[in-house]
């Protein structure tokens, strides 16, 4: 990029129907951006509360905006399944989705209602399913996009996919764990524009990441009295801005100049902070054959099939206690 990427190169997105995973932190900052620059956003979020206050605090800043809240827990397939209901039933198009909202590093091993371990049942499988849902709906957007959001922690050199433990049931290591869960949200991505192109769905696929912001992540994983918590309390310094921390998705979901397949992050220092660029993409996640892997066992553990773009029939003698265990 020759100069750096800001809000004020954004276009307009009058007209656009964004759906945003996340009502705090990063998922705030976007439907920000995105109400004031025109779009019709919506805003998904297990917490009631949480969601109708972030949805107020955006028309406090943007009386005009367009912005309503949908209830959905990631950590659900059954509540992801009725929010794209909810969606096909008063929606006729969707034009970008945001794979934004996550959970980080919560200290013992914790579980979400489908059994899947949390980090990885709710950062990745939840918008893999999510993802899967509303395809039709995504097909019939105009230039629909899917932004889904990894993290710099992938650039790590032990980062994989560990289809013998997938679930971290042998052992759980907070961090580890959740850098598994982002590298697979960034092969997702990948793997979503490949097959996009060789089905001709016509939706553009793209990853992002925010740097190191100052989000709640690290409060609300490990808490505010943990390592990480106290780094975030007490070294605010070092985390840039959560708005700044928004750029790259928000470039990866409005700019003209953001290329399917690609990866945004900041430009500086790293890419802890800054504008928006492209981003190192680690080894790992240009495995062609472990993303095709991970997405064939993906569908199998959601029963979400992009194919056919309904919910397949229940395979027999596979079921997702099965698939957890041998991967």
């Amino acid at each position: 990029m020759t100069k750096s990427w800001t809000l004020d190169d954004m276009p307009s997105q009058k007209g656009r129907t964004i759906l945003i995973t996340g009502t705090g932190g990063l998922g705030f900052e976007d439907a920000l951006a995105l109400a004031q620059a025109g779009g019709d956003v919506i805003i998904a979020g297990r917490n009631p509360m949480k969601g109708a206050d972030a949805v107020r605090r955006i028309k406090e800043k943007a009386p005009q905006a367009s912005v309503t809240l949908e209830i959905v827990d990631l950590a659900s397939l059954a509540s992801i399944e009725a929010l794209a209901k909810r969606l096909k039933e008063t929606r006729d198009h969707i034009d970008v989705l945001i794979n934004n909202a996550g959970v980080m590093t919560p200290p013992t091993r914790e579980t979400t209602k489908d059994g899947f371990e949390l980090q990885f049942g709710t950062n990745y499988l939840g918008h893999f399913a999510l993802t899967g849902h509303l395809l039709p709906l995504l097909k019939l957007g105009q230039a629909p996009r899917v932004v889904t959001l990894s993290s710099i922690a992938v650039r790590s050199a032990s980062a994989a996919i560990d289809f013998d433990d997938l679930q971290a049931e042998r052992q759980y290591k907070p961090m580890p764990v959740y850098t598994q869960s982002k590298l697979a949200c960034l092969m997702f991505a990948f793997e979503l524009q490949r097959r996009s192109e060789e089905a001709g769905w016509g939706i553009t696929s793209i990853a992002a990441h925010p740097g190191v912001s100052r989000t709640d992540l690290l409060h609300n994983g490990p808490g505010r009295r943990s390592v990480q918590g106290l780094l975030r309390s007490f070294m605010w310094f070092l985390f840039q801005p959560v708005a700044q921390g928004a750029l790259p998705t928000l470039f990866a979901t409005t700019s003209p100049s953001a290329r399917g397949g690609a990866y945004y992050g900041p430009d500086r220092l790293g890419e802890t902070r800054g504008h928006p660029t492209e981003a190192q993409i680690p080894r790992q996640a240009m495995e062609k054959h472990v993303a095709h892997r991970l997405w064939e066992i993906s569908e199998a553990l959601t029963g979400i099939s992009f194919n056919a773009q309904v919910s397949p029939p229940e395979l027999p003698g596979l079921n997702p206690t099965t698939i957890r265990r041998e991967g």
